[in-house]
């Protein structure tokens, strides 16, 4: 590059870059180093740039696979790190940054083409005086995924430092790319010894911690007068320097992450630390056990502990750290429409008790599922795990009752997202029911993906019991499922019986365990939904009039599945439920109005004895990861990673961790 490269396309012509891939050795000790990252580089804004940066890199990079001046460029990047800690000028940030920018553009090519084995070698060259033998050879990819662990940690976010924060955050990501390119998950390496088992490892809960509270504190990219100051009123050399930085290099925090959809522009992230540090995050808790060890960012992720913790007992948890509930709470429901946040939800509710009961005790539960009911109002436009993420928080905390007791106390006003209806009043409860059974209704017709359906089902089993004053439009939509799912039986019903009575010599055998598999389905579908409806009633009948008036309603539709064996015991007590009411309303004359027909069920709900209800167990479902988890989740990080990186471009041959229209 050089203090005059500017644009891309002055690459290829930089006299400091035909020096670094040329044919000669260069010493670490040469001024060339200097003058090689005193450079001012307009940086990518969009994918599209970050593209035109990757390919014109790719030749360079592969021109200079020879060791000693790649390995001088590394070393003069541990050196600026190793030394940045002291911060002793805005020219010295200014090019630690540069250099660590050089290094990472060069390794995201190198990790493309060659193993960690031979990414290692470029960094084990040593040059030696002739005539003399050194054994000891220092581990520089070592020093530098260390240096760059301890630039994290050490160096304080100011606006001066945002840059090389963010690039020490984005460099770590790239080295940890291999798992792009193999498509089995990758268990052991290098660079994961490095940071599971080498020196980094006693950093794990600072390292954690500092990512955590990037994300957190969502700093935006610093303005560039914030940060050059002049040193007089002449400029001098440290002006001249860094003022190209205002319009080079400063505008790397401004880069749009690679859309999935090659070509396609994404708008410019306004939160690049936040966005790369909660990516890193996930990626890093994510990493599989070790043969010998579990995987440590992990472990601290699952124990950390709240600042306002008074406990004086230490924990059995090793790498465990404090930090504040209040703050990380109000990000998670802040930023809850990105997938990688909506993730990291998921991963603290699962994983870590201590965030999951503080999460759960919030008299301000709604701040945090509105903004998870919203992704899965919008189901169409989200990507399938970002749909499944939502839907497994709202069982997680369906699992708790106070939850499912008090979201009926909540009131809401005007839901203007969702459309379907005006929503003038309403319990944040009857809209969580509302909007799972529309996603319900989208798989039925879309995906028919029996994983959602299951847990969409799972949640309002688990609320079923403490269903309290339904709003009528929720009562009538739970009636409508039903009628739905009766329509579909009749008719896969009606198909499977005519394959059944086909042209002779017909060859039905391939037909029929599909219309079979499709019948088994839909019953057991069903069958959740009149456990459900029993469960409401059974538990809280006299506080859901519009749920009897809709079920007495459509009273016709429970009427095929009396006698069916598969149905027949839940059915009891639906038949006692609709009997009593029926009775009633002819005792109470025709023609009734709905106020009286209302008035009617009230009185009615306070008279009808529980014990003509039959007993059923209770309605309870818990999530439960499934084995070898990570054969999803490692996927899932790394395309949000691919999809989401900001400044960070792959060229989608080669990726073969994900198919392409993966999320």
């Amino acid at each position: 590059m050089g203090a005059n490269t500017s644009q891309v396309s002055d690459l290829s012509e930089s006299q400091s870059i035909r020096t670094l891939i040329g044919p000669d050795a260069i010493s670490e000790n040469e001024p060339f180093w200097n003058q090689l990252i005193s450079f001012t580089f307009t940086s990518p804004t969009c994918s599209a740039d970050a593209k035109l940066l990757e390919e014109a890199v790719v030749p360079l990079a592969k021109t200079l696979n020879v060791q000693p001046q790649f390995t001088g460029c590394c070393r003069s990047v541990i050196i600026y790190d190793s030394l940045s800690f002291a911060l002793s000028s805005q020219l010295f940030i200014w090019q630690a940054h540069n250099a660590l920018f050089l290094v990472r553009c060069l390794l995201k090519v190198f990790i493309r083409e060659m193993s960690e084995e031979e990414l290692h070698l470029q960094f084990s060259y040593q040059e030696r005086v002739p005539g003399t033998y050194d054994s000891i050879c220092k581990d520089l990819l070592e020093e530098l995924v260390c240096n760059l662990v301890h630039l994290i940690v050490e160096v304080p976010l100011l606006d001066i430092t945002y840059n090389i924060l963010f690039e020490a955050v984005t460099t770590l990501l790239v080295l940890m790319s291999y798992q792009l390119f193999h498509k089995e998950v990758l268990r052991e390496g290098l660079i994961y010894g490095y940071l599971t088992r080498g020196r980094c490892l006693s950093l794990t809960s600072r390292l954690v911690k500092t990512l955590l509270y990037n994300f957190i504190r969502q700093e935006k990219c610093p303005a560039a007068t914030h940060v050059l100051q002049t040193q007089s009123d002449g400029g001098g050399m440290l002006y001249g320097l860094a003022s190209g930085v205002a319009s080079g290099l400063w505008s790397v925090f401004t880069l749009g992450g690679v859309s999935s959809r090659p070509g396609a522009e994404q708008d410019q992230n306004p939160l690049p630390l936040s966005n790369q540090s909660l990516l890193l995050l996930l990626v890093l808790a994510n990493l599989t056990d070790g043969a010998d060890c579990p995987n440590p960012y992990r472990q601290a992720v699952t124990c950390f502990k709240n600042t306002q913790d008074s406990s004086s007992l230490p924990s059995p948890q090793p790498h465990t750290f404090q930090i504040n509930f209040n703050s990380l709470y109000t990000a998670l429901y802040e930023q809850q429409k990105s997938d990688q946040v909506t993730l990291l939800l998921y991963t603290l509710l699962h994983q870590n008790s201590n965030m999951r009961t503080y999460i759960l005790s919030r008299t301000d539960m709604e701040n945090l599922v509105l903004p998870i009911l919203e992704i899965l109002y919008h189901v169409e436009e989200r990507n399938s795990h970002h749909v499944y993420m939502a839907l497994i928080i709202l069982l997680i905390l369906t699992e708790d009752d106070t939850f499912n007791r008090s979201i009926h106390e909540v009131m809401l006003k005007n839901i203007s997202w969702y459309t379907e209806r005006v929503l003038t009043e309403i319990s944040l409860g009857s809209l969580l029911i509302l909007v799972v059974i529309r996603t319900i209704q989208f798989n039925m017709t879309r995906t028919r993906d029996k994983y959602l359906h299951t847990n969409c089902l799972a949640a309002l089993a688990n609320m079923s019991a403490q269903f309290r004053n339904l709003h009528q439009y929720a009562a009538q939509r739970i009636i409508s499922l039903f009628a739905l799912l009766s329509k579909k039986h009749n008719k896969v019903l009606e198909q499977a019986t005519q394959s059944l009575h086909g042209p002779l010599g017909a060859d039905d055998r391939t037909v029929l365990p599909d219309y079979a598999q499709d019948l088994n389905v839909i019953e057991e579908v069903i069958r959740m939904m009149l456990e459900i409806i029993n469960s409401c009633l059974s538990n809280s009948l006299h506080h859901n009039p519009n749920l009897l008036y809709a079920l007495l309603y459509k009273r016709e539709l429970f009427e095929q599945f009396r006698s069916h064996p598969s149905f027949q015991d839940i059915m009891q007590n639906l038949d006692t439920v609709i009997g009593f009411f029926s009775q009633r309303l002819e005792q109470a004359g025709s023609d009734l109005s709905v106020e009286r027909v209302q008035e009617v069920i009230k009185k009615g709900a306070a008279a009808l004895p529980k014990e003509r209800l039959k007993k059923f167990p209770e309605l309870k479902f818990k999530y439960v990861e499934e084995e070898q988890p990570e054969d999803f989740f490692i996927p899932y990080v790394w395309s949000l990673v691919f999809n989401s990186g900001v400044g960070l471009y792959w060229n989608s041959q080669g990726i073969e961790l994900f198919s392409m229209d993966s999320p």
